[in-house]
């Protein structure tokens, strides 16, 4: 009996990392972790908030006994946010980064990054989203200049792979094989610059009259 293999989903979730201001000067070395841990950076920026900002930000800690301190931590310099995007991005920056309380995080996961770049409960070094939809309305937060599309999961994932990529991969994965290059991959990819189908056509109906 032949086993039939469930169809391959893409899932992609994006998530929002701050380096807080006291690691702020570690942004390559962090950079190049969050790379080598399989995330895209999306969006980057350096900035520096006001007390203000940082009290909007963190509202949903506001009455909180830390509240005063961390708002004074988070605006005392600059800081950089980043958009991260991969395959569970929230669930997996969470661990990547570890316990919230640096002093804990030493001792129970100290290869966390909060482990290696914090020094307590309240500089721990980085932050991340709790979940998909405070990721969502904190990167709105810190870039409100991008819009936030919905990627596409499950089968609309599926449809879109069908109606704009399947076509023109089939047709050049079908040229691949009779041409048969030295270097296939780079052939593909020259192949398929050339025919992209959405490609901007130039029009040269002007240029050619006034040559006439």
């Amino acid at each position: 009996m032949q086993m039939l293999m469930p169809e391959p989903q893409i899932f992609v979730e994006r998530t929002l990392a701050i380096i807080k201001p006291d690691v702020a000067h570690k942004e390559e070395e962090i950079e190049d972790i969050i790379l080598r841990s399989g995330f895209m950076i999306l969006q980057k920026r350096k900035l520096q908030l006001s007390p203000e900002q940082c009290s909007n930000f963190y509202a949903d800690q506001y009455g909180k006994m830390f509240f005063p301190n961390l708002t004074a931590y988070m605006s005392s310099g600059p800081i950089v946010a980043m958009t991260l995007a991969r395959y569970r991005a929230v669930s997996y920056w969470k661990e990547l980064l570890g316990p919230s309380n640096s002093t804990s995080a030493k001792k129970t996961h100290p290869h966390s990054l909060r482990a290696i770049y914090g020094t307590d409960d309240l500089r721990n070094g980085l932050h991340g989203s709790r979940s998909i939809s405070t990721a969502e309305r904190e990167i709105r937060f810190m870039f409100p200049e991008v819009i936030m599309e919905p990627i596409p999961t499950g089968q609309r994932a599926r449809d879109y792979l069908n109606l704009y990529v399947k076509p023109t991969l089939l047709a050049g994965l079908t040229a691949l094989c009779k041409e048969k290059p030295a270097d296939p991959m780079v052939w593909l990819a020259d192949w398929l610059i050339l025919h992209n189908p959405n490609k901007p056509r130039l029009q040269h109906h002007g240029t050619e009259k006034k040559h006439q």
